[in-house]
């Protein structure tokens, strides 16, 4: 059995450890109550807009050009890994590794084969994730939560965006994981470009010839080359908003379980000392004892 002091020490740096433990679990508490408000409030105008944004491609005039609800062959995919700079939470940031190295051997083997698939990766819990897999990242954003603003998140998504228009991509995928609630976060990809278009009739009465008629003011082509970019941007600060509650619920979670693995680990390391003590002190009277009867004869 460990002697005492050894036990002892244990037992303070296990203490010391679950003090740093209850204190992130606190600050992250905090955070993700900030965070929480902000994903809740955008989420429902961001859904809304992307309905409509999907609604009016949908019924686009074929005079139109919509540049960015084309649906052309995936020929050459951009992969949009979205995670924290910092660990311990759990398997938030390898979940997203795990779903982006996933896609390149399932959804778009075609194209990883052909080096026709890029990765951009946000955090730098991806770019070293990324790299530890053996997977070439084509970018990197590691000061990207250093300003964290929509100004700032929204330039990366209109780079993105130019690329898709300029034909270097033929799909935008996005990993991230979206926030649910403080213990539970959905490991999630979805398609950032194209616009994925929706029926028309989606959600109305099913009536024959039924369909979504939109008043445009201005002209549905300014429409489609103003609005149309700004739903994008904010459909991509959602995600990014959705990583950041997502983050810092996980973390509270993996702290307060790390918290009470110390208060759990503290009682067996007391039993034990405890333990050690008793068999110390029964040793000792053995010794007495022993010594006295020696004396005796």
């Amino acid at each position: 059995m460990a002697n005492l002091k050894d036990i002892r020490t244990r037992i303070a740096s296990v203490k010391s450890t679950q003090q740093v433990t209850s204190a992130m679990k606190m600050v992250s508490a905090a955070k993700l109550r900030k965070a929480q408000d902000a994903i809740l409030k955008l989420r429902p105008y961001a859904e809304k807009l992307n309905e409509i944004l999907s609604n009016v491609c949908n019924n686009l005039s074929s005079d139109v050009v919509n540049k960015y609800a084309d649906r052309k062959i995936k020929d050459k995919i951009l992969i949009v890994a979205i995670t924290s700079n910092r660990g311990l939470c759990g398997g938030f940031n390898s979940n997203v590794v795990k779903r982006t190295a996933e896609l390149l051997t399932t959804s778009f083997i075609e194209q990883a084969k052909k080096n026709k698939v890029d990765v951009i990766a946000i955090g730098k819990k991806a770019v070293d994730g990324l790299k530890s897999k053996g997977i070439k990242i084509t970018k990197e954003h590691l000061d990207f939560y250093d300003q964290m603003n929509y100004e700032h998140v929204s330039n990366i998504a209109q780079s993105i965006m130019d690329h898709y228009v300029n034909g270097d991509y033929d799909h935008v995928e996005l990993v991230y994981n979206q926030f649910k609630n403080a213990a539970v976060q959905n490991l999630t990809n979805e398609q950032f470009l194209p616009v994925a278009l929706v029926s028309s009739n989606e959600g109305l009465p099913k009536k024959k010839g039924y369909r979504l008629a939109y008043i445009f003011e201005p002209t549905m082509q300014e429409i489609v080359s103003d609005v149309i970019p700004q739903s994008l941007k904010i459909q991509f600060f959602k995600a990014v908003l959705d990583s950041v509650a997502a983050e810092h619920g996980a973390r509270m979670t993996a702290m307060h379980k790390a918290t009470d693995n110390a208060f759990d680990l503290i009682k067996d390391l007391k039993l034990n000392y405890n333990k050690a003590r008793q068999a110390s002190i029964t040793n000792e009277i053995l010794e007495i004892v022993s010594g006295a009867n020696a004396m005796k004869n």
